[in-house]
């Protein structure tokens, strides 16, 4: 069964911080892929089943807001991604994702 992408970027480090610790607290996903997009914003990504994600962003996208001098860039869900995006992009799960994996 395919899992759902969302990806969350901000503007500094403490926003995407709190989108991250919101979003894996607000539903049943796991963070796949974590990085400094360009410049000073940064990235976090998730994969879970749809319904999760969808509530995980709404809670991260919040909680990034939330934090002083938060600001998010950019935010979006992919709910099925076809497998040559996945052996593409960095979001498939890893050995070190399967103790937290759902």
């Amino acid at each position: 069964m395919q899992k759902a992408v969302g990806v969350i970027q901000t503007v500094g480090f403490p926003p995407v911080l709190a989108a991250a610790d919101a979003m894996v607290k607000g539903g049943k996903v796991t963070l796949v892929y974590y990085d400094l997009a360009e410049k000073a914003e940064f990235m976090v990504v998730i994969r879970g089943p749809n319904a999760e994600v969808e509530i995980a962003m709404k809670k991260g996208i919040e909680a990034a807001q939330n934090t002083f001098g938060g600001e998010v860039v950019s935010h979006y869900i992919v709910a099925n991604p076809p497998d040559n995006v996945v052996g593409v992009l960095p979001i498939e799960y890893t050995q070190k994702d399967i103790p937290y994996r759902f």
